[in-house]
């Protein structure tokens, strides 16, 4: 099972940017959906180049870091509005025991960076067979 983020952890990040002078947090809207036997999660990134992408598991918690290049402003460029975040920012998602994440695929197309998340096999749903015919069980007075 997928775990959302600790609301106050982003409480404080945000709380950290503002003091650093970056008040304007750094987005990666997500979606994430169960899809038969795995997790889906996809991040919007665009303007963000696949080779500045990083994902890292560490126990349970994967680590999405991307890094956005700021407008150039350089030369005769005059930057007339600038909205969008840039800089380097990540996410961290809370993967519940349930997920295999030894056999987690990305896939990087149109701005969205598209995670598959197995279910583990030990946790997926399974019949159990039931005997017919056994014995009885025994009652033992003491």
């Amino acid at each position: 099972m997928l775990m959302r983020t600790d609301p106050f952890r982003e409480f404080d990040r945000l709380t950290q940017r503002m003091l650093d002078g970056t008040a304007r947090p750094a987005a990666m809207p997500m979606d994430a959906y169960r899809d038969d036997g795995e997790f889906v999660v996809r991040f919007d990134l665009p303007g963000v180049r696949a080779e500045s992408i990083d994902l890292e598991v560490e126990r349970n918690v994967l680590t999405v870091t991307a890094e956005r290049p700021a407008l150039d402003a350089s030369g005769e460029r005059e930057v007339v509005v600038s909205e969008r975040p840039a800089g380097r920012f990540s996410r961290q998602l809370f993967l519940g025991d349930t997920l295999d994440t030894e056999r987690i695929a990305a896939d990087y197309a149109d701005g969205v960076l598209t995670l598959r998340i197995p279910v583990a096999e030990q946790a997926k749903p399974r019949k159990i067979s039931i005997a017919e015919g056994a014995p009885q069980p025994r009652r033992i007075d003491a």
